[in-house]
């Protein structure tokens, strides 16, 4: 079945309070989508974002963000008032998140809804709390010990408390316990919305795609809870860190300082904790997207004293010895992988025995370097094909800062024109291509600049950060963008706007409301 969806970060959401949510602009986007005959809503990782700012470097592989709870939905449960909303700083520009701001803003407000919570905690808080115990008790504590301890990462930690010594985890455990409980009300209220906001676009025919990091960050409750699990010393420093070799992009290859997976150790618990992440996982989201995918096949190893990746080693991953223990254990899931980059025979036949679709992105295809199976004429249907990634440059600024012999080369292979749009037309080439399904950024749909780019790689300071503003997410580009759906074959066949639901769905809807709030 020929599909269609689009990239868009929930941090990019429209919102009057500094970062997008989980909210009404959320479903006003899905209504967008339905409008536009789109299929999936993908996403960028929704879990706590730590140093840097970058969902791929979060405190938690299991815990949602708390910048995404929506402040709106807080005030109509009698949490917050708007007037406690509008009396912090969200930032001077609409168009961009300022996380400085966010930190202090929005956590000063959620211990307001904190302060109110407690005095009447809803009946189903305590469920959640041990329905989620495996990862919320050691979250919750890493958190509140992160702020214990000013922030400092868990390896600047008291030795008794970073190699969890149990008196010392007791006496934490009772010590923090007010603040213990606050982080895991965050995550009830970030549950709550999510679930009610998946259910809304499922409802209407969209399915979301997750993404899900190959690797966890060093300073996470994941590593600090799970040691043994990853690649550390007696003294839990990590011994060899991942990233990428040098490359004709980059001499030093990239440091991204992951700690690695014991990949031996986890084998011999079949990979339980692995299991226990991709269950999580498709639960939240109806479709994942794995992040490195090669890494499975080998990983590359770079001593964790070094400053760049020039003496990394390449070394054995897990292989179809991990995907046969998965689907084992969780059954056949809806898995998409990031197959990007330098590949060998032996990731080419790990993609092939997985039998998950692999990524083509059209922007690589016009290299003048190399040689290209990005191309669109290459394509087979068992595919997804993107413009681009949340890593490439927006399509309005690759013709602006490519070299010109790759532009050129659009230009002609597309039949690229200032008439159309370059951006409509590189996206005409995803959806009139034979791949299963089409993904294209939002950036891309409103013909924006490089300064609506998400993400540059190996770079910080100035990431994550752009913003959509209401006005944007306009009916004119939904109709436009369902024309072209109709054109190639991929309007969205599961479709259910609000005219198709019966008045027996609208009531049963309205008593199930009616039923929620009464709960609270």
């Amino acid at each position: 079945m020929r599909t269609s969806g689009v990239l868009m970060p929930i941090s990019s959401i429209p919102s009057p309070y500094g970062i997008g949510t989980m909210g009404k602009q959320a479903r006003k986007f899905v209504d967008f989508l339905v409008k536009g005959g789109q299929k999936y809503w993908q996403i960028l990782p929704i879990c706590p974002t730590s140093y840097g700012d970058s969902p791929y470097q979060s405190f938690s592989a299991f815990a949602g963000n708390p910048y995404f709870i929506d402040l709106e939905y807080l005030c109509k449960d009698k949490l917050l008032t708007k007037k406690e909303c509008e009396s912090f700083q969200w930032g001077s520009n609409p168009k961009y998140v300022d996380y400085g701001i966010m930190y202090e803003s929005r956590y000063a407000l959620l211990r307001k809804v904190y302060a109110r919570f407690t005095k009447k905690e809803p009946q189903d808080f305590e469920k959640f709390c041990e329905n989620e115990k495996q990862w919320l008790d050691d979250y919750a504590l890493f958190m509140a010990l992160k702020d214990a301890n000013g922030g400092q990462a868990w390896s600047n930690w008291d030795k008794s408390l970073r190699l969890r010594e149990k008196k010392a985890m007791e006496e934490a455990t009772e010590k923090y316990s007010e603040e213990i409980r606050f982080y895991k009300m965050l995550q009830y209220l970030f549950y709550q919305q999510w679930n009610a906001l998946k259910a809304y676009a499922n409802e209407a025919g969209i399915e979301i795609i997750g993404d899900v990091p190959i690797y966890v960050a060093g300073d996470s409750a994941d590593v600090w809870a799970n040691p043994d699990q990853f690649y550390l010393d007696e003294n839990l420093e990590p011994i060899e860190v991942a990233g990428c070799p040098p490359d004709a992009f980059s001499d030093d290859g990239q440091l991204w300082g992951n700690p690695l997976f014991r990949w031996d150790v986890m084998k011999k618990d079949r990979y339980t904790w692995w299991t226990r992440r991709i269950k999580a996982m498709s639960e939240l989201y109806d479709i994942i997207r794995i992040d490195h995918f090669r890494g499975f096949d080998s990983f590359y190893a770079i001593p964790a004293k070094d400053d760049t990746a020039k003496n990394g080693q390449w070394k054995q991953g897990p292989g179809m010895d991990l995907f046969c223990e998965l689907e084992k254990k969780l059954g056949k899931l809806p898995i998409i992988v990031e197959d990007l980059g330098f590949l060998t025979p032996s990731v080419h036949k790990l993609l092939k025995d997985s039998g998950f679709p692999g990524m083509k992105v059209i922007q690589f295809a016009f290299d003048s370097r190399e040689e290209s199976d990005y191309l669109p004429h290459t394509y087979t249907n068992h595919c997804v094909v993107y413009t681009g990634t949340h890593d490439n440059d927006t399509v309005m600024g690759w013709m602006k800062t490519a070299p010109k012999a790759s532009v050129k080369y659009a230009k002609e292979y597309l039949n690229l024109t200032k008439e159309e749009g370059y951006n409509w037309g590189m996206m005409r080439a995803a959806w009139s291509s034979v791949a299963d399904m089409a993904i294209v950024p939002m950036q891309d749909i409103l013909g924006l600049g490089s300064e609506a780019r998400i993400n540059t790689p190996s770079t910080l300071g100035n990431n994550w950060k752009w913003r959509a503003t209401p006005e944007q997410i306009d009916a004119k580009v939904a109709k436009k963008l369902y024309h072209y759906m109709q054109m190639y074959g991929r309007v969205n066949k599961d479709i259910k706007t609000k005219k198709d639901i019966t008045e027996g769905e609208e009531i049963k809807v309205g008593k199930d409301n009616k039923k929620n709030k009464e709960n609270k």
